[in-house]
């Protein structure tokens, strides 16, 4: 079922018989891809768009990511980049019928995220009315994609043995009691005058034994 006979399907069943005017000014949209796929569906959708010759009506699709800094475990970093959404791209697009096919179709797609239209009798799913991004969403997100500094990834569990690099306590022996992956630091239980003491420290602080 296309775009424009899923919506005036979805009408006729509501109660209110509003009627939705497709918008074709270009709005972002978010669509729900299958797990891992993401990469996958923007290649695809690519191609599509120029094999069907739609560039005119999807203009950009995007996969909103941050910067990461992996720390392995002989404590060399590896930077790359976090999804933000996982499990979904961004389509800036302008709403039609054959637009709104064409992303619909591409392989590994789930669906548009927008407002389910109940049916008013019988059993069954609704519709999904794709619902735009408001201008207020698009900003914080690419904001936040441009401007976050990179979060520090390391691969340390609680019960692992560290050694301190840096700081007041290098070359102190302990272990990691808690790990907080969006503050980037740990706290270990390193040997102070004899007693066992929680030390609050950076990722990059530490190696792991």
């Amino acid at each position: 079922m296309s775009f424009a006979a899923e919506q005036a399907d979805a009408a006729r069943e509501s109660s209110e018989g509003e009627v939705t005017t497709p918008a074709f000014r270009p709005r972002w949209y978010a669509v729900q891809v299958a797990s891992g796929c993401e990469k996958r569906v923007k290649a695809n959708l690519e191609q599509r768009i120029l094999t069907l010759d739609v560039s005119d009506r999807i203009h950009e699709i995007q996969i909103p990511q941050t910067p990461i800094v992996k720390v392995r475990k002989d404590g060399t970093r590896a930077h790359g980049e976090e999804k933000v959404f996982p499990g979904y791209v961004l389509v800036k697009m302008a709403m039609d019928d054959h637009a709104w096919q064409v992303v619909k179709n591409t392989p590994h797609v789930i669906n548009f995220v927008g407002a389910e239209q109940k049916r008013p009798y019988g059993r069954g799913r609704g519709h999904v009315k794709p619902v735009p991004l408001s201008p207020a969403e698009v900003e914080r997100i690419f904001r936040q994609t441009q401007e976050q500094e990179p979060a520090v990834q390391v691969n340390m569990e609680v019960g692992d043995k560290i050694v301190v690099l840096s700081g007041p306590f290098k070359d102190f022996e302990g272990e990691v009691v808690e790990v907080s992956s969006e503050r980037s630091k740990l706290k270990a239980l390193l040997s102070i005058f004899g007693r066992e003491t929680p030390v609050e420290l950076e990722f990059t602080q530490v190696e792991k034994q």
